[in-house]
């Protein structure tokens, strides 16, 4: 799945950075969170009788999963929406589907996968919605040459304005890692949404442990 980049890169995230929903005066109606990242490519060096040198390059493919989990008021878990269920029980969230490999080929500007949200169709019931990145075949983040996220107004097909990005592979505390919380969503006693970015490595190794986690440090 891919979308194309408009020249609007908005701010790099940073931890407990507050996002307005609004443009223009204007509530936004949807938001989307994307997902752009890299395969792993292994170069080795071969030479014949000492004079031939030449490349051996062989790329692994990464499958990094976006994953989206509602909560109520209560901490209690609504629904979540991952790579095998692409859409929330009220329609509101739908996940692009699911990318096995990364880009092979060097950063190309689009998202491999994008988790967009409905504001206004949003589960009365829901008050927070948890974005999160697990690396599915347990692949250190360290080792991806790049796994970029941003937050922007759009479609599944274009971007509008960006809010927000971050690069995960840039960071060095998530060596060691391949799990992360990016950031929730918080409705207020007013109705509105807000963006907080968070940004963290968790101890995690899949998405029913991120979800547990998440339910004790991040709701």
């Amino acid at each position: 799945m891919s979308i194309e980049l408009n020249k609007k890169t908005g701010i790099n995230l940073s931890k407990g950075s507050k996002i307005s929903l609004e443009k223009d005066g204007k509530r936004l109606e949807r938001v989307c969170v994307g997902l752009n990242w890299g395969a792993i490519k292994h170069v080795n060096e071969h030479s014949f009788l000492g004079f031939i040198k030449w490349d051996d390059t062989r790329v692994e493919s990464v499958d990094l999963d976006g994953s989206v989990t509602l909560f109520d008021a209560q901490k209690q878990h609504c629904d979540t929406v991952y790579y095998r269920k692409l859409r929330s029980n009220d329609g509101a969230i739908v996940h692009s589907g699911d990318d096995l490999s990364g880009d092979h080929d060097g950063d190309d500007d689009r998202d491999n996968e994008v988790l967009v949200v409905n504001l206004l169709d949003i589960d009365p019931r829901v008050q927070s919605i948890v974005f999160y990145l697990n690396s599915y075949k347990g692949q250190d983040f360290a080792r991806v040459p790049y796994a970029k996220i941003r937050v922007f107004e759009g479609t599944l097909q274009r971007v509008e304005s960006v809010f927000a990005t971050f690069n995960l592979a840039a960071e060095q505390r998530f060596r060691g890692y391949v799990s992360m919380v990016m950031g929730k969503l918080v409705r207020k006693p007013n109705g509105k949404w807000e963006f907080i970015t968070i940004g963290e490595p968790i101890s995690a190794r899949n998405i029913e442990e991120s979800i547990a986690h998440i339910q004790q440090h991040y709701l």
